[in-house]
Parts: C-alpha cells; sequence; structure tokens
C-alpha cells in the first residue's frame, strides 16, 4: 500500500491522516497515512528513510516548508513562488515540491465562508512559511490593499519584495509592516503566526478589525480558541483554519494521486468529530 504522511515538529495534533483516509474512502484509493515526527536538525535525514523506505510523499508543515522546498529538484510555478513548500511527491525522477497552502486558504474564504476577497482589505500576520505559502494566491483574488506584518519587519519586507511584481501584475497595493504599525480597519485579518501554537496571545491590537471583519487563525482546535474569542469580542466573524487544511490536503491528495475529492462533506464530518 502506497504511504504518505504528514512531516513536522510538532505532528501529534494534526487531523491530516483522518482527512485522507477520509478522501482515500470517497475516491476509492488505497493508501496508508501517517505522521512523521521530524527533529528540529533532522528533517532531511528522516524524509530521505520514509523515501527509502517505500514513503511515496508528504505534508510538511511548520517549521520545515522553506527546508522542504529545497529539498526538492522540480518546483511547482506556485512553490515557486512562495520560495517554500507544504507537499512533496517522491518521484523516481527526483522529488516534486507543491504549495497548496494558498489555493486552500483563499477556497476556504471565498467559497466555504462566503467572502470574496476583490476590493477587500487584507492583514496578513506572519511573515514564515505559512505566510509565503498564501501570499501569492491572496493577491491573484484582487484585494484592494495587502498588508504583511511581521514581529521582524526585514522577514516581511523579504516576502513583500519578491511578490512585489505579482502584486502589480494584479493591481493590490502591497506593503510590510511592524505588528503595531499596521493600520486599522481591515476586512480580512489572517492569523499565520505560530502564536497560537505556542498558546501565546493575539499579536495584534483588536483595531485592525473592520466591524464585521473576517478573522481566521491558520489554527484548529483548542489552540485556535483565544484568537476566535478576540475576534468575537470585536465584533468579527472568527474561524478556524479546519476549512484551510482540509481544502489545502484536497489539493495535495490530487498531486499524489491525480484524483481530486469533495470537500464539504469531509469538512463537516471532521467539525462533527472535533466538536464530539
Amino acid at each position: 500500500m502506497d504511504r504518505y504522511a504528514v512531516a513536522g515538529n510538532p505532528v501529534e495534533h494534526s487531523q491530516s491522516p483522518w482527512i485522507h483516509a477520509a478522501f482515500a474512502a470517497q475516491t476509492g484509493q488505497q493508501l496508508d497515512y501517517g505522521r512523521l515526527l521530524c527533529p528540529l536538525d533532522g528533517f532531511a535525514p528522516t524524509l530521505k528513510q520514509f523515501a527509502a523506505e517505500g514513503g511515496r510523499g508528504c505534508s510538511v508543515t511548520v517549521p520545515f516548508k522553506f527546508e522542504a522546498f529545497e529539498l526538492a529538484s522540480r518546483r511547482s510555478e506556485r512553490a515557486l513562488l512562495a520560495g517554500a513548500a507544504n507537499t512533496l511527491r517522491f518521484d523516481a525522477d527526483g522529488w516534486f515540491a507543491d504549495n497548496t497552502d494558498g489555493v486552500g486558504l483563499l477556497r476556504d474564504i471565498e467559497r466555504n465562508a462566503a467572502r470574496p476577497l476583490a476590493g477587500k482589505r487584507l492583514l496578513l500576520i506572519g511573515a514564515g512559511g505559512a505566510s509565503a505559502g498564501v501570499l501569492g494566491p491572496l493577491l491573484a483574488a484582487r484585494p484592494a490593499e495587502l498588508v504583511l506584518a511581521n514581529r521582524s519587519v526585514d522577514k516581511a519586507e523579504a516576502l513583500v519584495a519578491s511578490h512585489a511584481a505579482w502584486a502589480s501584475h494584479y493591481g493590490v497595493s502591497l506593503r510590510a509592516s511592524a505588528l503595531d504599525a499596521c493600520g486599522t480597519g481591515f476586512d480580512v485579518v489572517v492569523n499565520a503566526t505560530a502564536a497560537s501554537l505556542a498558546g501565546a496571545g493575539v499579536p495584534v491590537s483588536g483595531e485592525v478589525l473592520a466591524p464585521g471583519a473576517l478573522a481566521l487563525d491558520m489554527m484548529y482546535g483548542p489552540k485556535a480558541q483565544p484568537f476566535l474569542d478576540w475576534a468575537a469580542a470585536h465584533g468579527a466573524e472568527g474561524r478556524d483554519g479546519l476549512g484551510m487544511l482540509v481544502e489545502q490536503a484536497a489539493e495535495a491528495f490530487e498531486v499524489w494521486r491525480g484524483v481530486k475529492p469533495e470537500t464539504a462533506s469531509v469538512l463537516a464530518a471532521l467539525r462533527a468529530r472535533l466538536k464530539a
């Protein structure tokens, strides 16, 4: 049976094995999908061993998305734009890297949450691998403005510089900012930092939220709850990262298996499962 896994540190919280099992059952694909805990200084050796033992591919989560990109000999256009990968396929002629985070987030916002981004003001918090993966697709949705805020402004500036031509092509005003100077009244705020994972507080002021804004945390489960509570306390609609997780997983499943699963029923079942 073909083997896949989610590779990262930590991975014990990941719902990806359940999601891919559901996709496999739905599409009639035979595969085994597990968790692969990688030492912080041993990502590449762990993956190489997994591939040598018959692994066909993996999802990549924090903090290895930039490293995953470097390990591949071939890369998709969206991985090249991001400079980061969340999906690896171990082909006989070399490893293939893709990034499905952005399309997953965009589908969850525009389709599942029914929030078209065209002409809106967006705040993306964080400048790590998660933000790198979603920035291009968010810009392609043609918001009026996108501000990338990060604790280390130089990292945000580097991401903005690498996406400047892309933003210009789609007519989007794109700029980098410190966390305390990003502005106010955004229609959509996306938290792509590891703050929720670490149990830290929300890294920006409530003033960033316009009335009725969508505030989405890429984390899910109990870790995301403080962010969702913060959003509700400031009159925003809070949303966790489960929809993004399912949508990006469906895209990765197609990269691996050539079949695109249906996501709505899987997302509904996953929410019910976690609630229970």
